[in-house]
């Protein structure tokens, strides 16, 4: 835990450049809310407390990033960044000997080891205030630095003069506060300004003028510092973390042949010499384990895949399990619930769905097994169906150890095959087959010489 650091993260608008109904903090970046992406790096700082200032759509926000580290505030107009630290006074008020973390919910891109120097220059020169700057080629809609008769403050870009404007140096709007001069101050802070709003940046010069020692850290990572304002600034950043998080697995032993046609979650875990094709998928909270062969157009969602596993072309799998030395696809669908056992074979244009399939078994193309129970060392035929739903409720099919399930069977379920049985190709198995027997179900063949020569005439 870092000593004595709480941090306040401003999460009340709704940003309504996103032209969304949904606010903007919650849209989603790999698998992760933008709030939740900051929250993220602010925990690795290791907080005492995390306060988040709601406002709109609070509830949801809420419950998308409720935790025991995280206090809400709630703000109930959002009348200015110094309106949403006011919304906090009574939080802050238990935490007076603290240092704050002041920061936008917008900023998915920053990292904790940008913002750990900033904390480190503010304990290094004992500030009451320390905020972050950076120069940027484009700095339009930022607050310009100024320092005069050596009072350090921030002119907001509507307020600013065509002079103060030319000004490279931006305010990005992460604080460091020592809470108690921090509260003392707020009340002085004034809404004088044409959009009637308590800006935060007004407390740098009222901090100076009282005395308070005020300073700024120039980041040289201005990239992470530029907020996510619309769709497109969403799927810029969308890219940035992208890539890192191919970076990062591939430096712990992951290989990637087409890292710029991939996309990997941020909660997502591989293990190393796994190699990942192009054109991958791997979503939510998903595992992937060692020496692994993910090839291309796979798409794999919230599932856990052992070491040694192969994941062939254009294959979907969600919220499954596949053990270790295990085989799927080409163009196979795990559908949630499905359990692979170690070594077993999934092949071509198979689904399965809530289906625990066997150590050893196999089911090589064409076949549908749902809500099946299915038992080591089992060959499931082509075209092979369970027939699980009666139009009013899923029925479960057992399939026993050793069982051969010919070419072409339907499984109507509730049904269960008994260990080392036979199914012969072609039958529709209506009732329980017991163990070590041959169970066929057909209609006599008839064959009518010379009708389709009539049929003609």
């Amino acid at each position: 835990m870092t000593s004595n650091l709480i941090t306040l993260l401003l999460a009340a608008g709704k940003g309504t450049r996103f032209k969304s109904e949904r606010i903007k903090v919650l849209h989603p970046l790999l698998g992760k809310s933008m709030i939740g992406v900051v929250i993220d790096s602010l925990t690795r700082l290791q907080p005492e407390r995390v306060l988040v200032v709601v406002g709109y759509q609070r509830e949801e926000v809420m419950r998308g990033v409720a935790s025991p580290l995280i206090d809400f505030v709630h703000q109930e107009e959002q009348l200015g960044t110094a309106h949403a630290v006011m919304a906090a006074r009574s939080a802050l008020e238990r935490h007076k000997e603290k240092t704050l973390l002041v920061i936008n919910g917008d900023l998915p891109l920053i990292r904790p080891a940008t913002l750990r120097p900033l904390l480190k220059r503010h304990k290094k020169q004992g500030n009451a205030l320390t905020f972050m700057s950076a120069e940027l080629d484009d700095p339009t809609d930022f607050g310009r630095i100024l320092i005069e008769d050596g009072c350090i403050r921030v002119v907001e870009e509507k307020e600013a003069t065509p002079e103060q404007r030319r000004l490279k140096e931006i305010n990005v709007g992460i604080y460091v506060f020592e809470v108690e001069p921090l509260l003392k101050a707020l009340p002085l802070i004034s809404n004088q300004n044409s959009k009637r709003e308590y800006y935060l940046t007004d407390i740098m010069e009222i901090m100076s003028r009282r005395g308070e020692k005020v300073g700024f850290f120039r980041t040289p990572h201005s990239d992470e510092v530029v907020g996510v304002n619309d769709r497109f600034e969403l799927a810029r950043a969308v890219q940035v973390l992208r890539e890192r998080k191919i970076q990062a697995l591939s430096r712990k032993g992951v290989s990637f042949y087409d890292p710029w046609s991939t996309w990997i979650d941020l909660d997502v875990r591989i293990g190393k010499d796994t190699t990942v094709y192009p054109f991958v998928c791997v979503e939510g909270g998903s595992v992937v384990g060692r020496d692994c062969v993910i090839y291309p157009a796979v798409h794999i969602r919230d599932s856990r895949i052992g070491p040694r596993v192969k994941i062939l072309t254009a294959t979907t799998i969600e919220e499954s399990i596949i053990q270790r030395d295990a085989s799927v696809g080409p163009s196979a669908h795990l559908r949630p619930g499905t359990v692979i056992r170690e070594r077993a074979h999934i092949g071509n244009f198979v689904e399965m769905k809530n289906t625990e399939f066997g150590r050893g078994s196999k089911a090589g193309h064409l076949s549908y097994v749902g809500d099946s129970q299915v038992g080591t060392g089992v060959n499931i035929g082509a075209g092979t169906i369970t027939c699980n739903y009666d139009g009013r409720r899923k029925n479960r099919t057992v399939i026993e150890d050793g069982v051969f399930i010919g070419s072409g069977s339907e499984l109507v379920a509730p049904v269960t095959i008994g260990k080392n049985a036979y199914v012969g190709a072609g039958s529709t198995i209506t009732k329980d087959v017991s163990p070590e027997s041959l169970a066929v179900s057909r209609s006599r063949q008839v064959e009518k010489a010379g009708w389709a020569r009539r049929k003609r005439k």
